[in-house]
């Protein structure tokens, strides 16, 4: 298991006059809508529960009110809870003084907006290098080294425009170059690419998972895009109204829906493409056929089946050591849309 980067634990958000006063109704399982018309308070996070691995991207998603953002502005302290810890690298963010708060924003970790957040006076290299400004580096250096960063986000030959001048989506490349550019630990960002058109939205997913592979930075990644949430989450966890509904492996998420809401998230997905070959193999006892890799889409198998006229397929790790096998049945199965397993659930009520 890879080491906890950052750890949530029992963290509590209520919004109004009096949190503390209501905080026994919120541990007693009081509705949110409940708390709201009888007591005047918002509910905004409930005990939540998460350990982000180290040099991972974990993923936070839901729907408009569920408490995602709230969430990862917790972990920077933009917003103070009203009960819980937030622990990043064995320290209690909660509990740092207002000048090393002020260091573990500057030097550690950095946010990226879904409204870009630029400074329209400034140009592109000015953006990208206003971080490293803060932190005390001479204006000129910053530059200087911003324009490594607007090159690796495919902006080469724009470092002297201004963020009217650009697209959204380069734009968004700016922003990114911005968070990158101070070399923090931690990469916060709050639906970043939601308010992207689609190809661009995909092309930005694929800049931010290149430079993963590279880089290792451990990710916070908000959005309310399962399909999104999908291709570059190592792990998800899903909110619904200030509580993790379910959190864990992507595809764990999608093969067993913890409920009725998780079941209503995942429906629709192409499972042939996000089902992989790991999620439906079996002990590797008499495998035969062509070899299949663990994290392969079923799709992908399916058509090397077909090609290689056989009912059955070996499944390798990336050593190609035999791990498993994988029956013709077995997959096409798996990318059957799955039934509801029950009519009524209490907690999606």
């Amino acid at each position: 298991m890879t080491e906890a980067k950052v750890k949530i634990t029992n963290l509590y958000k209520i919004f109004g006059l009096d949190p503390q006063s209501v905080m026994g109704l919120v541990k007693n399982n009081v509705s949110k809508q409940e708390l709201l018309d009888e007591h005047g308070h918002v509910l905004g996070l409930s005990n939540i529960n998460i350990s982000v691995p180290a040099k991972r991207i974990q993923v936070i998603m839901g729907l408009s009110g569920s408490g995602k953002s709230t969430l990862i502005r917790h972990i920077n302290r933009l917003i103070e809870p009203t009960a819980g810890e937030v622990i990043v690298d064995d320290e209690d963010v909660l509990q740092m003084s207002p000048d090393q708060l002020r260091d573990f924003r500057r030097h550690k970790i950095s946010m990226v907006f879904q409204k870009f957040a630029l400074l329209p006076h400034r140009t592109v290299a000015q953006n990208v290098a206003y971080g490293l400004t803060i932190q005390g580096i001479d204006e000129n250096k910053a530059e200087e080294h911003s324009h490594q960063w607007i090159d690796r986000v495919g902006l080469a030959g724009f470092e002297h425009h201004y963020p009217g001048q650009l697209s959204g989506g380069m734009q968004q490349r700016v922003g990114l170059a911005r968070a990158l550019a101070t070399d923090a630990e931690i990469l916060l960002m709050d639906e970043a690419f939601s308010a992207l058109d689609p190809l661009i939205r995909t092309d930005m997913q694929d800049i931010l998972l290149g430079l993963q592979d590279e880089l290792h930075k451990t990710i916070i990644f908000i959005t309310h895009d399962l399909d999104e949430a999908l291709r570059i989450g190592d792990r998800i966890a899903i909110l619904r109204d200030g509580s993790v509904v379910q959190e864990g492996d992507p595809q764990d998420i999608v093969m067993n829906p913890a409920d009725d809401y998780i079941f209503d998230f995942i429906k629709d997905i192409n499972r042939g493409r996000v089902v992989e070959v790991r999620s439906v193999m079996e002990a590797p006892n008499g495998a035969t056929g062509p070899e299949l890799k663990m994290s392969m889409p079923i799709e992908e198998a399916l058509q090397i089946f077909v090609s290689n006229d056989q009912h059955m397929g070996v499944v390798v790790d990336d050593d190609g050591k035999v791990v498993g096998k994988v029956e013709l049945d077995n997959a096409v199965a798996a990318i059957a849309r799955p039934e509801r397993e029950s009519s009524e659930d209490e907690r999606y009520k």
